[in-house]
């Protein structure tokens, strides 16, 4: 079993910078990807970044020159760096790691971390 545990949310003003972690435990093997989604209230939940086992990263146009997705495999860690934040980047952020298991494909979530920002 996977385990993800994301920290680093919190309240910040619209320009500010915040840095989410999240550190995946458990019998881990066959990553294919680690993504950041997110999900405001009454929206749709969408992915914000990903990056590959050959370190590719992949981002939502809106964030794109804002944030960066990053990754420590020693820490077995993922980290979304987030800057010039926006009151629209208000959401629940979730981490996932996208496994390859016995010939399929499985995604493990985090339970979420509150990111809200004022204008």
């Amino acid at each position: 079993q996977v385990q993800l545990v994301e920290s680093g949310g919190g309240l910040v003003q619209a320009g500010g910078s915040l840095r989410l972690s999240c550190v995946a435990s458990g019998r881990i093997s066959s990553i294919i990807a680690r993504r950041w989604y997110r999900q405001a209230p009454g929206n749709q939940r969408e992915l914000v970044a990903d990056i590959t086992s050959g370190n590719n990263t992949n981002y939502v146009d809106s964030v794109k020159g804002r944030f960066t997705i990053s990754r420590d495999n020693a820490k077995n860690t993922v980290y979304l760096q987030m800057n010039s934040l926006k009151p629209e980047d208000t959401a629940v952020y979730y981490c996932t790691v996208l496994v390859l298991s016995w010939g399929s494909l499985r995604e493990f979530w985090g339970q979420g971390t509150q990111v809200t920002v004022s204008s």
